[in-house]
């Protein structure tokens, strides 16, 4: 071994004690004859020193390292007279009698420090680097841990890890697949999967109760921080349960990681919240529930006093912002060009001041009255101080844009604390959604999602009025996970087909073996997928999920440090009986 002990280990217990470490250097100090090193490693860091008076040679030799040197020192353990109360080590140095240079190193192009002077794109092409800072570092061990308390969980729950193809059929319905050419079979293509759907469900008809995987998926998207073209899934699914049964075990699981990781005990079950409820109070089906602000609707208020933009709106609705209506022109102004950008869609803002003095000041003071205004602070439940922020126009534009308002003050008030978690179900989502451009419904979340029992009467007569068997786990304004109970009789399963506009080829086509399989006694099932990188992302306070993933790419899908993806041979091309026709893009 080139070590005895790690850089983090040491403590004033281990004086006078010989050791031997090895690892990088992260600073080399000056200081009169003494010269001082820090020693970094996974573990954490040491200081060496090296004494002019004591040994020339080998202060000498430590006087040329370089950051990033790779050495093996060995010394005594010694109390230090300057402890560092920040290093768990910093009661304790090594006084080096041996270095050994393993590998000297280039000068980095960043530093290699928590606040490093490394942009993004640089950090992302020297990867490797930015993995040896222990910020991000810390992240790859939090995501350790999680899967390994994952597995311990679903371990004791019964649950079987079962590994599921990774080459398999295209099925074009949702996201975009990726592709991969056989070249033992010209002009046919694997697909990478989206989620392991329909082979989990496959699991359940061969009898395996449940089933678990956390396992890579793959989905050719636009990015975005919570997007990465290759993510990975907690995937599981249970045989011979409803969808109280699916909740219960995967709210014990989340109860589970936030114990055992981020020692946070939620002794109440979690809030269940309508699909429809969301919409209507926070103008999203993952609604961040760490503050209030809750969406009130004023259009029986404003009717009938001569103001068009109300007047002729399907939706007028606002929120209450507590103490802010000392809020400058400058700031309203600021509110009113974010609800107008091209991505939120608002059309304009109204605001009311409710003074310390009781009267409320609008910016439609002339269409409204004193008497117009206080009915509106009553319906918002506002107080002296307060501000109400009012949007309108179609209902689910406006709703949306709301909700970038709603999140928005919440991030000025500072009420979207990183270290406060609400968590909720949101359930009985919508079984379909009409898409105007198509003419036809899709799958909210997918074609094997179950409709309600009670609802199914509804599905050739009414099938906007379908709910689904289906529910998702939200947490501070992010979708952790989702999930429904499957479709599991195959004449259901054709007419859902049908509904989404397959015939029955084409469904056959696509999915003739999950129909095949049917036929054989399906056990009635469900299941979800949690998305872990989210689940890390959320845990270590991140922004994006980048920093959660050892090699991730950039917002373009590509990785900066290998170079992928490439151009390839055309000896490979001729292989794969393909050809390449760039087409210009404008």
């Amino acid at each position: 071994m080139f070590r005895t002990k790690t850089c983090g280990e040491l403590r004033l217990c281990d004086a006078g004690t010989t050791v031997t470490l090895a690892g990088w250097v992260q600073r080399v100090r000056k200081m009169g004859g003494m010269t001082f090193v820090d020693l970094r490693d996974r573990y954490g860091i040491t200081q060496l020193t090296f004494n002019q008076e004591v040994n020339a040679a080998l202060c000498d030799a430590a006087n040329k390292l370089g950051r990033e040197y790779v050495i093996q020192v060995t010394g005594t353990v010694c109390e230090r007279s300057s402890k560092n109360p920040n290093l768990p080590t910093g009661e304790i140095e090594i006084v080096a009698s041996e270095l050994n240079l393993l590998n000297a190193s280039a000068t980095p192009p960043f530093t290699i420090e928590d606040e490093s002077d490394g942009g993004d794109d640089l950090r992302m092409q020297f990867r490797y680097l930015d993995l040896r800072r222990s910020c991000v570092r810390k992240n790859l061990e939090l995501r350790h841990k999680m899967a390994f308390e994952v597995r311990r969980y679903l371990d004791a729950q019964n649950f079987l890890e079962v590994e599921t193809p990774v080459l398999i059929k295209s099925t074009p319905e949702g996201a975009r697949d990726f592709v991969v050419p056989s070249r033992m079979n010209p002009g046919e293509f694997y697909a990478l999967p989206q989620s392991p759907q329909t082979f989990k469900q496959l699991l359940m008809v061969a009898g395996f109760d449940r089933y678990f995987q956390i396992v890579k998926c793959f989905r050719d998207e636009d990015l975005r921080a919570d997007r990465q073209p290759e993510f990975t899934q907690i995937d599981c699914e249970m045989s011979f349960v409803e969808q109280e049964d699916v909740l219960n075990i995967f709210e014990g699981m989340a109860k589970h990681l936030f114990k055992y990781i981020k020692n946070i005990d939620f002794t109440e079950p979690f809030l269940r919240m309508p699909y429809c409820d969301a919409m209507k109070y926070y103008g999203s089906d993952k609604p961040d529930l760490r503050f209030g602000m809750r969406f009130v609707e004023l259009k029986d208020l404003t009717e009938g006093h001569n103001f068009g933009v109300f007047d002729s709106a399907e939706y007028v609705g606002g929120i209450c912002a507590e103490g802010c209506a000392s809020y400058t022109r400058k700031q309203l102004d600021e509110l009113t060009e974010l609800v107008k950008r091209p991505q939120v869609g608002a059309k304009g803002l109204v605001y009311v001041r409710y003074g310390e003095d009781g009267v409320l000041k609008s910016s439609v003071d002339k269409f409204y009255t004193q008497d117009d205004l206080q009915a509106w602070a009553e319906r918002f439940g506002a107080k002296r101080g307060d501000l109400m922020l009012i949007l309108a126009g179609d209902t689910v534009k406006t709703q949306k844009a709301l909700c970038e308002l709603r999140l928005e003050m919440g991030e000025r008030l500072g009420l979207r604390d990183r270290n406060k978690f609400a968590p909720l179900w949101v359930v009985d989502f919508p079984l379909l959604e009409w898409d105007e451009e198509t003419q036809r419904f899709y799958a909210m979340h997918h074609p094997f999602t179950s409709p309600k029992p009670e609802d199914i009467q509804y599905l050739e007569s009414d099938p906007g009025r379908v709910r689904a068997n289906a529910y998702d786990m939200v947490v501070n304004g992010i979708e952790l996970g989702g999930g429904s109970i499957r479709i599991h009789d195959r004449a259901l399963q054709n007419q859902m087909f049908k509904l989404l506009g397959f015939t029955e080829e084409k469904a056959y086509y696509q999915f003739g073996f999950l129909l095949d399989a049917f036929k054989y006694g399906a056990p009635p099932h469900g299941g979800l997928a949690f998305g872990f990188d989210r689940f890390v992302s959320l845990f270590a306070g991140l922004d994006s999920i980048r920093d959660c993933i050892a090699f991730p790419k950039n917002n373009s899908g590509r990785d900066t440090m290998s170079g992928a993806p490439s151009v390839i041979d055309d000896s490979q091309l001729e292989e794969l009986n393909l050809k390449i026709d760039l087409k210009e893009h404008k």
